[in-house]
C-alpha cells in the first residue's frame, strides 16, 4: 500500500475518532487528549534526545495530568499553581538527576509539558464554552454536550484541516517563493495564501450554520489559518534543529502523533481565547476599548 492511501486511511480513522470524541465531549474528549498528550510528549522527549538533550518524560506526564484535570473541571484558578509546581519539580529532577546539560533539560522539561501538554488541553476549555453544567454530576459527566462550544471547536478543526489541504494543493500548483526554506523548503508563500482563502471561505460556510458574525468569521478564521500554519512551522523548526524527519512513526503515512496535530498546538488556545473574550463574554470589548482609551 502507497503512502497516499495510507495517508487517507490514516486520516479518516483518526478524523472519524476525534470527530465521535468532540462531538460528546467530557469523558471521550478527556480520554482521546490523554492519549495524544501522551504520545505526544513521548515523541517530544525523543525529538530533544537526538539534540542532546535529555527533558523528563516523568515529570512532563505528571504535569500533564494535573493540567488535564484542572482543565476538565474549569479550575482555571489553580493553573498558577501548577504551572509554579511543575517548573520547580523540574528543577529539582535536574538537580538529583545530575545529568548534563543541566540548564537545556530544565528548560526543555518545561517547554514540554507546555507544548505537548497544556497548549491543546484547552481543547476542553474551548468545548465547554457555553455549558450550563452547574452541579458537582454535571461538571463530571458534561451532559449539557449541545452547547456553543461544539460549533466552535468544529469551526476550527474544519479550518484547520481546510488550511492543510489549501496549502498543499495551491503550493503544488502555484508554488514559487519559499516561506521557510531553512525550516520547511517545501512550503510556499502561494501555498499559504491558498490555504488561508480556503480557510475564509469554509469559514464563511461553517459560520453560517453555528450562527457566527460575518466579523467574527473573518477574525477567527485568520486567527486559526495564521496559528495552524505557525504550529506547523515551529515542529518543523524542532525537528530541524535535532536533525530528524518525523517525530514518530505511530501513523501510517503522516509519521508521529506532533506530526499530525502540530497546526493545532497553537491554533487551540489562541482560538479559544478569542472566542471567551470577544465572543462569549462580549464585555471584555468594553474593558478593551476603555483601557486604550486610557491610554491616550
Amino acid at each position: 500500500m502507497n503512502n497516499s492511501v495510507l495517508r487517507v486511511i490514516t486520516g479518516w480513522v483518526l478524523g472519524l475518532i476525534a470527530l465521535a470524541c468532540i462531538i460528546f465531549g467530557g469523558l471521550p474528549l478527556l480520554l482521546l487528549l490523554a492519549v495524544i498528550t501522551f504520545l505526544a510528549s513521548k515523541e517530544f522527549v525523543q525529538i530533544l534526545e537526538h539534540k542532546g538533550f535529555y527533558p523528563s518524560l516523568k515529570v512532563i506526564v505528571v504535569a500533564d495530568v494535573i493540567f488535564a484535570v484542572l482543565a476538565y473541571f474549569n479550575c482555571f484558578h489553580l493553573v498558577p499553581l501548577a504551572f509554579t509546581a511543575g517548573t520547580m519539580i523540574a528543577f529539582m529532577w535536574v538537580l538529583f538527576k545530575g545529568k548534563q546539560p543541566y540548564t537545556a533539560n530544565v528548560a526543555t522539561t518545561i517547554v514540554g509539558f507546555v507544548y505537548s501538554g497544556w497548549f491543546p488541553l484547552h481543547l476542553l476549555f474551548l468545548r465547554d464554552l457555553g455549558s450550563n453544567n452547574t452541579s458537582s454530576m454535571q461538571m463530571i459527566l458534561k451532559t449539557d454536550f449541545m452547547n456553543a462550544g461544539l460549533g466552535y471547536v468544529i469551526f476550527m478543526f474544519l479550518l484547520v484541516i481546510f488550511t492543510d489541504v489549501g496549502c498543499y494543493y495551491f503550493g503544488r500548483k502555484f508554488g514559487k517563493h519559499k516561506l521557510a526554506p531553512v525550516i520547511s523548503p517545501n512550503k510556499t508563500i502561494e501555498g499559504s495564501i491558498g490555504g488561508a482563502v480556503c480557510a475564509l471561505v469554509g469559514g464563511f460556510i461553517i459560520a453560517y450554520f453555528i450562527k457566527l458574525p460575518w466579523y467574527h468569521t473573518i477574525i477567527a478564521g485568520l486567527l486559526v489559518t495564521g496559528f495552524a500554519q505557525i504550529g506547523d512551522l515551529c515542529e518543523s523548526l524542532l525537528k530541524r534543529d535535532a536533525g530528524v524527519k518525523d517525530s514518530g512513526n505511530l501513523l501510517p503515512g503522516h509519521g508521529g502523533f506532533l506530526d499530525r496535530t502540530d497546526s493545532y498546538v497553537f491554533t487551540i488556545p489562541v482560538i479559544y481565547y478569542y472566542f471567551l473574550y470577544f465572543v462569549v463574554d462580549t464585555h471584555h470589548w468594553v474593558d478593551l476599548l476603555s483601557f486604550i482609551k486610557g491610554i491616550f
